[in-house]
């Protein structure tokens, strides 16, 4: 029974030897796998985290883009009023222009009847007339004064009638003229409008596009992360079978020695045998201790501490620590210092042009320019940096009230921007009529118009 029992370890320990190998080839293999898969998901969680990143600043765009819409449309919508009460000051004009030379037409016409009259009545002969009719010389020189007075009163009424005309016209050209830089700004405003309405499309669109992709790549990573879960519950399987064959072949081990013991009690046998001279001699040939240990195989010793496996399947790892570093740049002022008289240099400076045309997104004091581009082009050659836009511009320098304006500061309008000249008026680029209506100018009315801010450029 005993050999019996041995055998059955035997071949037991045999048989786990042999599956012992198998699973740690398998098991190596699944490690190997899971490194891979692991690395993979590191990669999709990586991709991920980085396609977030950039979604989060398209919509950080988006924001910033739909603010200057915002900002564009509400300066339309300025520019819509101010043009319509342009409209309402133009029809008024033009009302007051029929009525100054309807009476222009009037007093001439009755100055042509008194005239008339008086040539009917005298001709030529009109100051013998007088003369013979008169009772004294009182007389006659008061006749006469009153007929001098009558030709100047005539005559300084059909002037005053024509400065009349003549005043409600140039209002009335004045009033288009600034009706055409308001259609003009709101142009551009419309033209900015639609280009960030496009933007913003734009930028939704690449939006969702990051937002498919992402998905996509969290739907990847999911999947490596059941395939690791897979591995990992494989792997758990092959370690509690190699635990278990260790356990079978520490038993079998156990009892071979153990038998091997029992065997080597039970050999061993004393005896005594007497010689022919009546002594007694111990016979030890039959006391051979046959204690043979075998060798016990220590393989089972192995600790296998394979079932300590982490089986965590979230990769250590940094997707989104790519830190590009905090180097800003200095966009503080590197203008030169000037005194309060640059003021009025730049002004002296930008009358220089003053003639030369108006040219949307023109860059060329004396080809071509348009507003924010000239006030950007004058700061600049005196060292001063301005954004190219007219809205940007009404954050540049430091805000001011317009009754503490001075020359050289600016003031900005809906779609526009000009430079004060510390006489109520200001320089600019105005629009795309030919000078004198537009092009680079001088308007004596700053307050012309609605404006949003005045800014200090010169300190």
């Amino acid at each position: 029974m005993k050999k019996r029992l041995l055998c059955l370890s035997l071949i037991f320990a045999m048989t786990a030897a042999q599956v012992m190998p198998v699973s740690a080839a398998r098991k190596d293999d699944l490690q190997a796998e899971k490194s891979a898969t692991q690395s993979k998901l590191s990669e999709a969680e990586s991709k991920a985290s980085s396609l977030e990143s950039k979604k989060n600043a398209l919509m950080g765009q988006i924001d910033s883009t739909q603010q200057e819409l915002v900002s564009v449309i509400s300066q339309i919508e300025i520019l819509d009023e101010d043009i319509k009460e342009k409209e309402a000051d133009i029809e008024k004009t033009k009302e007051d222009l029929k009525k100054a030379e309807a009476d222009r037409d009037e007093q001439y016409e009755a100055m042509k009847l008194r005239i008339q009259y008086m040539y009917e009545n005298g001709g030529n002969d009109t100051w013998a007339q007088i003369l013979l009719e008169s009772d004294s010389i009182a007389s006659m020189l008061a006749k006469a004064e009153n007929t001098e007075k009558m030709y100047a009163y005539d005559r300084d009424e059909l002037q005053k009638m024509k400065d009349i005309v003549q005043e409600v016209t140039d209002l009335e050209e004045k009033l288009e003229g600034e009706k055409a830089e308001l259609e003009t700004a709101k142009n551009e405003q419309e033209g900015m409008k639609a280009s960030l309405q496009t933007k913003v499309d734009n930028l939704k669109a690449n939006a969702e596009d990051y937002e498919a992709q992402i998905a996509s790549a969290r739907a990847q990573a999911q999947e490596y992360k059941n395939l690791i879960e897979q591995q990992n519950a494989e792997l758990k399987k092959i370690q509690e079978q190699e635990a278990a064959a260790a356990k079978a072949a520490q038993e079998a081990a156990k009892k071979k020695t153990q038998q091997s013991n029992t065997n080597t009690g039970n050999a061993v046998t004393g005896g005594t045998t007497t010689n022919n001279n009546g002594g007694t001699s111990n016979n030890n040939n039959n006391n051979n201790n046959t204690s043979s240990t075998d060798d016990s195989s220590n393989d089972s010793s192995e600790n296998t501490n394979s079932g300590n496996t982490n089986t965590d399947t979230t990769p250590d790892t940094d997707a989104g620590s790519s830190n590009s570093g905090s180097t800003q740049e200095d966009n503080s002022s590197s203008a030169p210092s000037y005194d309060s008289s640059t003021g009025a240099a730049v002004v002296a400076y930008a009358k220089q042009f003053i003639g030369n045309p108006y040219v949307y997104g023109g860059n060329s004091l004396t080809n071509g320019i348009d507003c924010s581009g000239f006030t950007q082009q004058i700061f600049a050659h005196f060292g001063y940096s301005l954004p190219r836009t007219s809205d940007a511009q009404a954050n540049s320098g430091v805000g001011i009230d317009y009754s503490e304006s001075r020359a050289g500061d600016i003031i900005v309008y809906p779609g526009h921007v000009a430079i004060l000249t510390g006489d109520g008026g200001i320089v600019h680029a105005s629009n795309s009529a030919p000078y004198p209506k537009g092009g680079i100018k001088y308007t004596a009315n700053a307050l012309y118009r609605s404006y949003i801010a005045v800014r200090r450029i010169v300190q």
